[in-house]
Formats: structure tokens, C-alpha cells, sequence
């Protein structure tokens, strides 16, 4: 991993820089509240078994709804619980005012069905932005919940003030969660939109010629240092969305974080890119406290001039 900010033209796109703007403007926005004695903004989340990471994600949530002032709820569950048990505890928190944003850490344990318990989320609370009505107002361009990692992309772009109109942005991987709803975002007539946007998937053949061609190129495939530097042309911007423990026996905690870019590789090339650890990951947990205060606004009926 590169130490300097700068080097060879690159800049780091730097998540925790980014992140702290935006956390540092919802913690004065919930300190308005509180000022009008108003009750801050509550998230709500659901952690079912003991898997590492998803125990690492939740606490890091938590913590950050602690920092900026925001109530939050842990629910845990063991892995054998059934799918209408937590279903039950889904309907619940969606009858509960005081319960702004709800979030089920996935994956779930194999018996439940991610998708039934996703719809069951009222869409209003639904901060992961995952719910049918959400995704379907992001692609007629309404206004909605963003699934957190797309938005938390859009958010960096916005911070370091990148240009998309006309560039052409190439993304590899088309989860639900990360590529599909990127591609929209990018290629809806919106600020930080308005690119040409190639989606890349495992079925594509010529890869290495389209990712080439991009102005922007966003890997969210899930696979460790996959992007490699004959894949990237001179000074792209370079989004690595990839999150993967990787084992080493060096490394105090026996594994290491591995983005889906050869960092080391690529970074001489680019004008900028994201490292990871230290990227995307943390914008993704501002976008989902953005999508919670947002909430929390539109369930009371309140605008921005709330905070005047």
C-alpha cells in the first residue's frame, strides 16, 4: 500500500477524509435537533448468527450512529432462528415510530429467504435502499433510498468533485447491491450522472478491451487484485469496491484486506484511486447514516429548513 497522499500524478480518494465531512454534517444536524427538542434519528439492526465480518460491520454501524449522536438498536439473533421469527421482529420494527431506519445484515443463515425478508422491510425504513419500491424509483430517477455502497460512491465522487458527464465508466460485477444500481446512477441525467456506462460481467468476453476504454472504472466483483495494470489506461479514476479476507500468516490477525484492484500495480497509472482498506467501505457506512437521517426527516415531515 502507497503511504504518500500523492504519487506519479495519483491522488487517493480518500474514504475516511470523505466520510468525516459528511458524519461531521449530521452530527451538527442531529445537534439541531436535539436543540429543538426533537429526538435524534434511530437505526435499527438485525444480526443473525456469528459470522466475523458481519459482527465487524454491525459494531463499526453502531459506532458511528454513537459518534454523530443518532440512537441506534442491536438485535441479535442466533443462526437457528426461524425465518418467521424474524419476520415477526421485521413487522415489529416497521409498526414502531420512534424506529427511523432498519437494516438486516446479510447474508442470512441458508434457511431464510434474503429476498422475502428484505420486502418486508416498509421501504420507507429501508436505509440499505434494497426493497423492490426503492430500486424501482432509483431506475424511474424519484427520489429514494440509494443502496449504501453505489450512493457512498456517488459521495466520493461529489467530495473530491470528480467529472462524470460524458466520461465513459466501465463497471465489473452486477450484484443487485453494487453494479446494477451504480450503472443507473451513472448513467441518469443527474449530477454525477450522465456517463456512458458498460456493465461487465463473468459472460464477458472482451473485458480487457472495455476496461480499458474507461474514463471511470468501478470493480465490484469479489475478487482479490483481479484488476491488474494492463487492464487500466493512463489517469482513470479507479473505484475498488472489492472486500476480501485474504490469509497471511504475517499479518497480526492472520488475514489481510484485499481490494478486487492490484493497488500497487495500478495506482502509478491512475489520476485517482481508492485504497482498501480505507476506501469505499467507509463512505458506504456516511451513505447509509445519510439514508437514515433522510428518513427520519421524511417520516416526520420535515425539510431541510429544520436545521435553520
Amino acid at each position: 500500500m502507497l503511504v504518500n497522499k500523492y504519487f506519479c500524478g495519483m491522488q487517493l480518494l480518500d474514504g475516511k477524509q470523505a466520510s468525516e465531512k459528511l458524519k461531521e454534517e449530521l452530527k451538527h444536524k442531529t445537534q439541531v435537533l436535539q436543540s429543538k427538542n426533537l429526538r435524534p434519528p434511530h437505526l435499527a439492526a438485525i444480526l443473525t448468527g456469528h459470522n466475523g465480518a458481519s459482527e465487524t460491520y454491525v459494531a463499526s454501524k453502531i459506532k458511528n450512529c454513537s459518534e454523530i449522536g443518532f440512537q441506534s438498536s442491536l438485535i441479535r439473533f442466533d443462526e437457528t432462528i426461524s425465518e418467521e421469527e424474524l419476520l415477526d421482529k421485521i413487522e415489529e420494527l416497521n409498526q414502531q415510530e420512534t424506529i427511523d431506519g432498519i437494516l438486516v445484515q446479510l447474508p442470512l443463515p441458508k434457511h431464510i429467504a434474503e429476498a422475502k425478508i428484505i420486502n418486508t422491510i416498509a421501504a420507507e425504513k429501508d436505509v440499505d435502499g434494497f426493497h423492490p419500491v426503492n430500486i424501482g424509483k432509483l431506475v424511474q430517477g424519484e427520489p429514494t433510498f440509494i443502496s449504501a455502497t453505489p450512493y457512498g460512491i456517488i459521495l466520493m465522487l461529489q467530495h473530491y468533485n470528480i467529472e462524470t458527464k460524458g466520461k465513459h465508466a466501465v463497471i465489473i460485477g452486477r450484484s443487485n447491491i453494487v453494479g446494477r444500481p451504480i450503472s443507473i446512477l451513472l448513467s441518469s441525467n443527474k449530477p454525477y450522472g450522465n456517463a456512458t456506462v458498460t456493465l461487465c460481467h463473468s459472460n464477458t468476453h472482451n473485458l480487457k478491451e472495455l476496461s480499458l476504454q474507461a474514463d471511470i472504472l468501478i470493480a465490484a466483483l469479489g475478487k482479490p487484485g483481479f484488476v491488474t495494470a494492463d487492464m487500466v489506461k493512463e489517469d482513470a479514476v479507479v473505484i475498488d469496491v472489492g472486500i476480501t479476507r485474504v490469509e497471511d500468516a504475517t499479518a497480526k490477525k492472520g488475514f489481510r484486506i484485499k481490494g478486487d484492484v492490484n493497488f500497487d500495480e495500478v495506482a502509478p497509472k491512475t489520476s485517482f484511486i481508492t485504497p482498501v482498506p480505507g476506501g469505499v467501505g467507509l463512505m458506504t457506512i456516511a451513505a447509509l447514516l445519510t439514508n437514515t437521517m433522510n428518513a427520519y426527516l421524511m417520516r416526520n415531515n420535515f425539510t431541510e429548513d429544520i436545521f435553520k
